[in-house]
């Protein structure tokens, strides 16, 4: 469907969209009405109602979709009329002012600020350009959030780099589409992650050009907020980002106790400003408490690295577990360093993924809760982003019903989500060795698992590598994959 061509077909979308709605809400009206001669409470109608509410639920989501994407259609046709309305031979000031008046007009309209309105139509002029991004959004079949990660991941992209991106998550002929779930189907912040891991790998200038442009614009921003309050933020290379939540994350963790009045979110924000201003405690209720006296409990971090790349053959980003992807530089210096804190992890350059463990009995070895949390990256429960070291690594079918302990039958999953799976009827695909589960919800509708991208490794040679590094199959690769770093 193209996109001029096909405006009436996103219309006719539209239509079917209010039209389901209403099908939807007389069903669940003759429901109400049956109801009430019914016995009252009758669970078979409250359920099917409930259902509907679902079902309404999704048919706004896809509705307020196709309304996103005719919006975004609108706005660029309004710029695009404008244009064409200013004499050949204007000057470049008045085209630019041409421009200015419509979308200070489409400010106006929408009753949003200038600079809102701008972002609105450059983001919307990106999406247009991209027709499987636009198809997608015109379709219902992902959010406007979604299309928006789209068109900020393409910003610095030339037209063929943005094209591979929209193929690789939205072709499913592509030479290497994503897999796993749809990007629709992943909430925006994972799929940006997703989008964002991709991008870095396939930018056409390195991330070890761009890191270096961004360690120079690093920088420290206060913002003045409401009720006596201000945020403070640091913009900083990610391992240092990393390391700083890390430690106030696991100070806090030690200062929890029966004794202690302030919840984990509170106690962060106070260590961090007791060890910025260097006042020795973490107090605000009036507690001294020293934060050097704290039994900190360690934060281990996993670094995937290539293979390659630690050896310095290639520049490969890594993965910082809670981050992202890395420079090869900063994964070399991280491994080098021998810190405390961070895990090694190789990854095999043939096919990009690491080698299954296992184990008979029940209590789980650090070596296969590091593997889980490598291959699932977060909480694998649909749509929570939850990444830290206080995920619960759980038996998918439970132990003492039959399940094992390996990689296929173990699943991360945060506090909030672990305790829901044990009290609903929420349950989990079995996993393998590279793939978290995917989930069913008590409804029936069923969630695809949301992989990563491993990528094999790009070889710096095209034949003869493993001769010129005959260490790299039979030593590096045999190394067990969590080798913890001394």
């Amino acid at each position: 469907m193209g996109i001029s061509g096909g405006f009436g077909a996103v219309l006719e979308g539209v239509h079917t969209s209010v039209a389901a709605l209403d099908a939807l809400a007389l069903t669940d009206r003759n429901l109400e009405h049956s109801a009430l001669t019914a016995a009252a409470g009758d669970i078979n109608v409250l359920q099917h109602r409930y259902e509907l509410c679902l079902e309404g639920l999704e048919l706004m989501a896809r509705l307020e979709a196709q309304l996103a994407a005719i919006k975004s259609r609108q706005a660029v046709r309004a710029v695009e009329l404008q244009e064409a309305m200013t004499p050949p031979d204007a000057s470049v000031r008045d085209r630019s002012y041409a421009q200015m008046s419509a979308v200070e007009e489409i400010a106006g309209v929408l009753t949003v600020s200038s600079a809102a309105a701008g972002v609105f139509v450059e983001q919307s002029r990106r999406i247009c350009s991209l027709p499987l991004v636009f198809e997608t959004l015109s379709a219902g079949q992902m959010s406007w959030q979604h299309a928006r990660v789209v068109a900020d991941e393409t910003e610095s992209l030339d037209g063929a780099g943005a094209v591979a991106l929209v193929a690789h998550f939205f072709d499913p002929d592509a030479p290497q589409p994503a897999r796993g779930a749809a990007a629709g189907d992943l909430v925006p912040s994972r799929f940006r992650g997703k989008v964002r891991g991709w991008r870095e790998r396939h930018h056409p200038e390195s991330i070890e050009k761009r890191h270096v442009k961004g360690v120079a614009d690093r920088r420290m921003e206060y913002t003045p907020d409401k009720d006596g309050m201000a945020w403070v933020s640091l913009y900083l290379p990610g391992d240092t980002a990393c390391a700083i939540w890390n430690r106030t994350t696991a100070t806090a963790r030690g200062l929890q106790g029966p004794d202690e009045p302030r919840t984990f979110t509170q106690l962060r924000p106070d260590i961090a400003a007791s060890l910025l201003l260097g006042t020795g405690n973490t107090t605000q209720t009036g507690a001294f408490t020293e934060v050097g006296k704290v039994p900190t409990l360690r934060a281990d971090v996993l670094v995937t690295v290539p293979v390659l790349a630690l050896l310095g053959q290639t520049d490969e980003p890594a993965m910082l577990d809670g981050f992202g992807p890395i420079p090869a530089s900063m994964a070399r210096k991280l491994v080098a360093d021998g810190a405390e804190s961070f895990y090694r992890v190789l990854i095999d350059p043939r096919d990009g993924v690491p080698l299954e463990i296992g184990r008979k009995s029940y209590r789980l070895t650090e070596t296969i809760k590091r593997w889980i949390r490598m291959r699932d990256a977060k909480c694998t429960f649909p749509g929570c982003t939850n990444r830290t070291p206080d995920n619960d690594t759980d038996h998918l079918h439970a132990w003492e019903h039959g399940g094992t302990t390996g990689t296929s039958n173990l699943a991360q999953l945060c506090p909030k989500h672990h305790r829901l799976k044990h009290h609903s009827r929420w349950r989990p695909d079995p996993a393998n060795k590279n793939e978290p589960p995917g989930w069913t919800s008590p409804t029936g509708r069923h969630y695809n698992p949301e992989h990563q991208d491993a990528e094999p490794t790009h070889w710096p040679l095209a034949a003869g590598l493993l001769n010129a590094f005959p260490y790299v199959d039979s030593a590096l690769l045999d190394t067990d994959p969590q080798e913890k770093v001394s």
